[in-house]
């Protein structure tokens, strides 16, 4: 396990080490702009800090390159903080332990932040480079991306100087990215009641976990296991088996996450207690072997507690179990356009139970406002038939395609003069922040491209060392081959 700065390009690892050092949840970038903020001080380079914390970079054409078309490098500087629930490990103040393993690069037993930390540290890299020609070139480094888009929903439309956006934040070396899908987060009220709970019964702590979780956009299709939607089966099962009652549960902690864990608390009868355990188990083995492809590692375990302050009443259980279970998760509708890519998706990441109200936040995207329009009036009516308030908001636009882009086939061709190959052009179900920019600087002509990494925003990610360096030497032959104006 020697150390990520002794691999190439050694400029790129360096600024990666340093962003895994920092702190950088969503919401806590403070100390990665510090360090942008000085990097530019250091090294001479113009720098700006908007209102809403983004930070800009900027260097001006080299003599005779002046006609060419500026370019952003863009990349968000917050993280996705998932750990695996045996790791101790903060987030707002530990810093990520990056390892190598074998041809990747991975973190121990957290998120690495690869997502989007090389694409802040490619962006650094090309800034920090002399002895290159090129064109106006910008950084864009934008906030809040993972948990809200705040930075780009709230750039300035006339902050940047630049044509031509590069977005640093796709997953697939040696792809090339035109189009993605747009965002709504659709929030779930629903009230319950409690009363006490009968001193005849006892109270277990049911936890769900070990599940692979993952990006609701990029691992969506691996149908992986949703904590969220296994606990309510749960409760559903020894529900009708056994009258349980429930005094609370909760899962998930990120609407962009796939859940990877949820808890519940519940209460039965002393005389069913051996059969109820007996239950779990068998009903465990049939959710296992369900998911016995994608998620073969899930445990549900059972340990006695104590409930303080009541249980749900039989129409808040009732109403619960089936807003949740009803509710649409997971793939809606694949794409008739673009075989292979799903077009309409939901995950219903976060679920809390508190002073009376339960919470359900879940993301819904689509590259398709019909589809996403249809998909959240259905949320909308379930949440009304089980007595709950539906809110809609937060929603972002898709990237539209433009297939006769020419940054496109600058990409294109200087791929092939590297390589000897044409790089593939695909559309992303997941949501780049290309989608909020467009209509913020409708002039620009934009791609999105990285490095290969695999299990974002969850514990088992990791970025592929040998296309980090073809990643970056794209970007390079880019900067130095911007369109002419």
């Amino acid at each position: 396990m020697s150390t990520i700065e002794s691999l190439k390009p050694e400029m790129v690892w360096k600024h990666f080490a340093e962003i895994c050092n920092l702190p950088h949840p969503s919401g806590h970038e403070e100390k990665v702009r510090e360090y942008i903020v000085n990097f530019a001080k250091a090294n001479s380079i113009e720098c700006q800090v908007d209102a809403i914390g983004n930070v800009i970079l900027r260097k001006p054409a080299t003599p005779g390159f002046e006609n060419r078309k500026g370019l952003i490098m863009q990349a968000h500087i917050d993280m996705v903080p998932q750990k695996n629930n045996d790791t101790k490990f903060d987030f707002l103040t530990d810093s990520i332990n990056p390892m190598i393993d074998g041809e990747w690069v991975t973190a121990d037993g957290t998120t690495l932040g690869a997502d989007n930390g090389m694409g802040a540290a490619a962006a650094l890299a090309i800034m920090e480079m002399t002895g290159i020609e090129h064109g106006l070139i910008e950084a864009l480094f934008t906030i809040d991306e993972e948990a809200g888009m705040t930075g780009a929903n709230n750039l300035d439309s006339e902050i940047i100087k630049g044509d031509i956006l590069l977005n640093l934040d796709s997953e697939d070396e040696g792809e090339l990215y035109v189009g993605c899908a747009g965002g709504t987060d659709v929030m779930i009220k629903l009230k319950y009641n409690k009363v006490a709970v009968c001193a005849c019964k006892k109270a277990f702590n049911i936890n769900i976990a070990n599940l692979k979780g993952g990006h609701s956009g990029m691992e969506i299709i691996l149908q992986r296991a949703n904590s969220n939607k296994l606990m309510v089966r749960i409760m559903r099962h020894l529900s009708e088996k056994f009258g349980v009652d429930v005094a609370c549960a909760a899962g998930g902690n990120m609407r962009n996450a796939i859940p990877r864990e949820a808890n519940i608390v519940l209460a039965v009868e002393a005389s069913k207690v051996a059969d109820m355990l007996k239950e779990l188990e068998a009903f465990t083995a049939v959710i296992k072997s369900e998911y016995a492809e994608t998620d073969e590692n899930i445990t549900v375990t059972a340990t006695e507690t104590v409930i303080t302050d009541g249980v749900l009443d039989a129409q808040s259980l009732k109403n619960y179990i089936n807003l949740v279970h009803a509710m649409p998760n997971g793939i809606d509708r694949m794409s008739t356009v673009m075989p292979g890519l799903v077009e309409t998706s939901s995950n219903m990441g976060i679920i809390t139970m508190k002073d009376g109200e339960i919470d359900i936040m879940i993301l819904a995207r689509s590259s398709s406002n019909c589809t996403m329009n249809d998909l959240t009036l259905r949320m909308s009516s379930i949440a009304e038939l089980a007595g709950a308030e539906c809110i809609i908001n937060n929603g972002y636009e898709g990237w539209k395609p433009n297939m006769a882009s020419p940054i496109l086939k600058t990409m294109k061709d200087r791929y092939m003069d590297l390589y000897g190959k044409t790089p593939e052009v695909k559309a992303i179900h997941a949501g780049l922040e290309c989608g909020i920019f467009g209509p913020i600087y409708p002039n620009w002509d934009m791609i999105s491209f990285g490095p290969t990494i695999r299990f974002p925003h969850s514990p088992d990610e990791k970025v592929n060392i040998a296309s980090v360096e073809k990643f970056f030497n794209l970007l390079l032959e880019t900067v130095k081959d911007a369109p002419i104006k």
